[in-house]
């Protein structure tokens, strides 16, 4: 069996909803307390034994490439004012033996598009798929790392669900299952973008994290637009459906979107109360506002 060693990072969407803090910046590089959205996705990664880090990126995204590049200057400064732990903190983001890898998607057309970007660097291995915009603390060993060892039990396609409310259908991918033995992990039965409340199978939405077989490439490459006139990975998983199975796995886990305001803030604040040098301080000024 073919281990998965590579991770696909989606990072080239425009997070009009943070304007105008991501007039310049991109999303992916607003920090919860101090690492940025995209650190977190690429340590949960490498938690789990990925070594290629592959990201799908913008014109606009060139500071996500210096953030995990090498920074002589800053390095030398740190070391010469002896700040030797704040110098270690910067050489160890991306550790040794890991590689970023940098594809260009040269236009907007979805996250399906920017997944099929990386098929020649992904090749004919499975691989990761995951979406900084959801930061999920289990606590534990990460959520690819769950989704790593349910494949390999499988051998097939993972897709990361959660329940969501009824009502918030239309914002996921939902996922219609059969029943299974296993309390956490179902065989999906069929896969819709954003169905309406009333049309959806299920309230087992899918969330930003996938490990995918190769296969779904040729189901992109024969994927037309489809919700918000963009290539969509749904509907290329549903295509992928018809050819072999698909599961979707209930991860463990706090699932934050940090695509919307709220979920950023309660990210920021829980993430914040867990940080051993500002906790105290900090929750001692929360509970100074009741």
């Amino acid at each position: 069996m073919k281990k998965v060693t590579k991770a696909v990072f989606p990072v080239a969407g425009m997070g009009t909803r943070f304007l105008p803090a991501t007039k310049a910046n991109p999303k992916e590089m607003l920090p919860i307390v101090d690492k940025p959205l995209i650190q977190y996705a690429v340590e949960e990664a490498i938690a789990a034994g990925i070594t290629e880090l592959v990201f799908i990126t913008g014109r606009t995204k060139r500071s996500i490439t210096d953030h995990f590049d090498k920074a002589y200057e800053l390095e030398t400064e740190l070391e010469k004012n002896g700040k030797l732990e704040r110098l270690e903190i910067v050489r160890n983001i991306i550790p040794e033996g890991v590689t970023c890898i940098y594809i260009r998607q040269a236009e907007p057309l979805g996250l399906g598009h920017a997944v099929l970007c990386a098929k020649p660097v992904v090749g004919d291995q499975p691989f990761v798929v995951i979406l900084p915009d959801d930061l999920i603390d289990d606590g534990k060993r990460g959520v690819t790392k769950q989704l790593v060892e349910k494949y390999q039990q499988q051998r097939k396609s993972v897709i990361a669900v959660e329940n969501v409310p009824k009502e918030d259908t239309y914002k996921y991918g939902i996922v219609e299952t059969f029943l299974s033995d296993d309390d956490s992990l179902f065989k999906i039965n069929s896969i819709v973008e954003k169905p309406s409340p009333e049309d959806a199978p299920s309230t087992l939405g899918v969330v930003g994290r996938y490990i995918l077989s190769p296969n779904v490439f040729s189901c992109l490459e024969e994927t037309t637009r489809g919700a918000g006139n963009e290539i969509q990975l749904t509907d290329a998983i549903s295509m992928l459906l018809s050819k072999e199975s698909v599961y979707a796995y209930e991860f463990e886990g706090t699932r934050y979107d940090c695509g919307s305001k709220v979920g950023y803030m309660q990210a920021s604040v829980q993430y914040a109360l867990k940080d051993a040098e500002i906790k105290e301080e900090f929750k001692s000024y929360l509970d100074s506002l009741n």
